[in-house]
C-alpha cells in the first residue's frame, strides 16, 4: 500500500524512509524535511491522480504525515495543511428563479410562438374588418376580441402540442430542441398540457355563449387533431394534398370568417354580411396558407423521409417545392396590387399597393440568396415567411 502511494509522486520528490532518521539533528533530516515540505506543496496541484491514489490507500485515512520516531509531534499534515484541490463540490441546488425560467423556456418552445403570434395578430386585423365607425372601438368590442383571442390561443396550444405527442421520433430527427423530443417534458407532461388546454378553450368559448367562435374552435379541434393523431383513418399530415387543405381551412377559411363573423354578430349584434376586405383576406390568406403547409416540410425532409411521411417535398425535392412557394406568394401579392389599385380610396390605394410591391420584392430579394444545401438557411428563410405572414394582416385592415 505504501508503495502505491509513493510511487505516484515524481521521482524528483521520493526519498528513503529508514532508520536513520532517529536524530533530528542529523544532516540528512533537514534535507528530508525540506524534500517533504516540497512533496506537500505540489501535492495539492496533483489533482485527479493524487486524489485516487490516496482513495485506494485506506490506511491513511486521506492524511499524508511525516514524523519522528519516537515523538507525536506532526511535521506535516497534508489533509488539514493541503486541501485536496479535487475535492467534490456540494452541490448547488438551482434557484427558484432559474427553474422558473427553464419551465417558462420549455414551455415557450412547446407552444410554437411563430404559430400564436399568427393566431393573435389574424384574429385582431379580421376583427377590424367588422369597425365601421370610430365609436364602435367600445368595451364591448376589446372584450369580444379578447376572449377570442384567448379561447383560440388554447386550441392553437393544444393542436401543436399534439403534434409533438403524435412526433416525437421524427422531432428528434427534424427538431430535437422541442420539449418532448429533448426529453425536457415526459410524454404524460405533455398529454396534461394539451388536455388542459383543449378543455380550457372549449370552456371559455362556451362562457362567451357565441356560435361562431364555438364553430371555430370546434373545426379547428376536429381537423388539428385529425391531422396528428395516429389512429387508422387519421394522421392527414400523412397525406400532401389532405394535410395542406387541414392547414387552409383553419388559417385561411375559419380564422378569416369565424371570427370576423364573431365580431360582426355576437359582439355588434349586426346581420351576416360579407364585404370586400373579408373576401380579399380570405383569398389571400389562401395562398399563404398553402405556402406555409408547404414550406413547413422542406427543412423536415430527413425526418419525414425515416418515418413514411409522404410530403411534397419528400416527393419532389426541396429546390422544387421551395419555388413553388415563392412563385405562389408572388402570385398573391400580384393579386393584391390589382385588388388596392381597384379600390377607390386614395389612401388604401396607395397604401395596399406600395406595401403589397415592397413585400414582393423583398421577398424576391431574399428567396434569391437562400442556400438551399443548407438545413438552417431553409429554417430562417421559414420564419420570414411568417414575418411576411404577419405584415398581411397590418394591411388587410387598410383594404377598401
Amino acid at each position: 500500500m505504501e508503495s502505491l502511494l509513493i510511487s505516484s509522486f515524481p521521482k524528483a520528490y521520493s526519498f528513503p524512509v529508514s532508520a536513520d532518521f532517529s536524530s533530528s539533528h542529523s544532516p540528512d533530516l533537514r534535507v528530508l524535511r525540506c524534500r517533504a515540505w516540497n512533496t506537500i506543496e505540489s501535492y495539492s496541484a496533483m489533482n485527479c491522480r493524487q486524489h485516487l491514489v490516496v482513495q485506494h490507500a485506506g490506511g491513511f485515512n486521506n492524511n499524508f504525515s511525516l514524523y519522528r520516531r519516537g515523538d507525536t509531534k506532526y511535521l506535516v499534515n497534508a489533509a488539514s495543511e493541503q486541501p485536496l484541490e479535487s475535492e467534490p463540490l456540494s452541490y448547488q441546488p438551482k434557484s427558484l428563479q432559474g427553474s422558473l425560467q427553464d419551465a417558462l423556456n420549455a414551455f415557450y418552445k412547446f407552444s410554437r410562438p411563430h404559430t400564436v403570434i399568427g393566431t393573435a395578430l389574424s384574429i385582431i386585423s379580421v376583427s377590424l374588418l367588422a369597425v365601421e365607425k370610430l365609436s364602435d372601438f367600445s368595451p364591448i368590442f376589446f372584450t369580444g376580441v379578447l376572449e377570442a383571442i384567448v379561447a383560440a390561443l388554447f386550441m392553437n396550444i393544444y393542436i401543436v402540442g399534439l403534434n409533438q405527442l403524435s412526433d416525437i421520433e421524427i422531432d428528434k430527427v427534424n427538431k430535437p430542441y422541442l420539449p418532448l423530443a429533448s426529453g425536457e417534458y415526459s410524454v404524460a407532461t405533455g398529454v396534461i398540457l394539451v388536455t388542459s388546454f383543449a378543455i380550457m378553450s372549449f370552456c371559455l368559448g362556451w362562457s362567451v355563449g357565441s356560435q361562431p367562435l364555438l364553430l371555430a374552435l370546434f373545426i379547428s379541434f376536429v381537423l388539428g387533431t385529425a391531422y396528428s393523431v395516429n389512429i387508422p383513418f387519421l394522421r392527414w399530415k400523412r397525406y400532401a394534398v389532405v394535410a395542406a387543405m387541414c392547414i387552409l381551412a383553419v388559417r385561411a377559411v375559419i380564422v378569416q370568417i369565424a371570427f370576423y363573423l364573431h365580431v360582426q354578430t355576437h359582439v355588434y349584434g349586426r346581420p351576416a354580411i360579407f364585404p370586400k376586405p373579408v373576401i380579399f383576406a380570405t383569398g389571400f390568406m389562401s395562398f399563404f396558407s398553402v405556402v406555409i403547409a408547404l414550406f413547413k416540410d422542406i427543412p423536415d425532409i430527413v425526418g419525414d423521409q425515416i418515418y413514411g411521411i409522404r410530403s411534397f417535398t419528400v416527393r419532389l425535392g426541396q429546390k422544387r417545392v421551395f419555388w413553388i412557394c415563392i412563385t405562389l406568394l408572388q402570385m398573391a401579392y400580384a393579386a393584391a396590387i390589382i385588388v388596392g389599385a381597384s379600390s377607390s380610396s386614395l389612401w388604401s390605394k396607395l397604401i395596399t399597393v406600395l406595401g403589397h410591391m415592397m413585400l414582393s420584392l423583398i421577398l424576391w430579394i431574399r428567396a434569391k440568396s437562400v442556400d438551399l444545401d443548407s438545413k438552417v438557411a431553409i429554417t430562417t428563410f421559414y420564419m420570414f415567411i411568417w414575418k411576411l405572414f404577419y405584415a398581411e394582416y397590418l394591411l388587410i385592415p387598410l383594404v377598401r
